[in-house]
């Protein structure tokens, strides 16, 4: 593991987003490059610097196929709680990646089980994910896998009792979560991953 350390969250953010954009940029071959990407509060500055740097030319998501991590049950992904609104609020409405290549679980699906072995299936058929941008939180919670999940668990529904919106600053959980095991994935893989941190 390579530890980088920039003196505030401007400079993590800008080297972090600097990181994805150089990746992508140096993709090559006909398939797409896989992507993971995270919510919540710690990547909305390399969110905005990754726009700035498609609306300078810098950088084109055209050729880029997007996985998240997680997404709320029994929200419509239209709900303004949602990850899916989200995700589509703070950076997809501002690039030009392909509405077909954002992958977020569907926290409304019928069976939930058969959409986690979907989201596992389609991982899968992209060969996995070629960079991975996470965050861990304060007590070492990664997406809605907490601490205590393992490493060898897959796409599930989590349930969190108490709500740990303490910790996430966020409201209390009102539903269960449909969960991406992602972040896990991408701890057991040799590939690259970029996990900024403000400690």
């Amino acid at each position: 593991m390579k530890v980088i350390i920039q003196q505030n969250y401007d400079k993590m953010c800008e080297w972090a987003a600097n990181h994805i954009m150089a990746a992508i940029n140096n993709h090559k071959g006909d398939k797409p490059f896989i992507l993971g990407l995270p919510t919540g509060s710690s990547p909305l500055g390399v969110y905005a610097r990754l726009i700035e740097y498609y609306k300078a030319g810098k950088v084109s998501f055209k050729n880029v196929v997007t996985f998240n991590m997680d997404e709320y049950v029994g929200l419509p992904k239209t709900h303004h709680e949602s990850y899916w609104f989200f995700m589509h609020d703070n950076f997809f409405d501002h690039i030009d990646i392909p509405k077909e290549n954002v992958n977020i679980l569907d926290g409304m699906a019928a069976d939930l089980e058969a959409e986690c072995a979907r989201y596992e299936a389609k991982i899968a058929s992209y060969g996995g994910i070629d960079l991975f941008l996470g965050g861990s939180g304060v007590d070492g919670h990664i997406a809605f896998n907490e601490p205590f999940t393992s490493l060898c668990a897959r796409t599930g529904v989590r349930h969190h009792q108490p709500p740990r919106h303490p910790v996430t600053g966020e409201p209390p959980l009102p539903h269960p979560t449909l969960c991406s095991d992602l972040p896990l994935r991408r701890l057991r893989s040799p590939s690259a991953g970029v996990s900024p941190q403000l400690i």
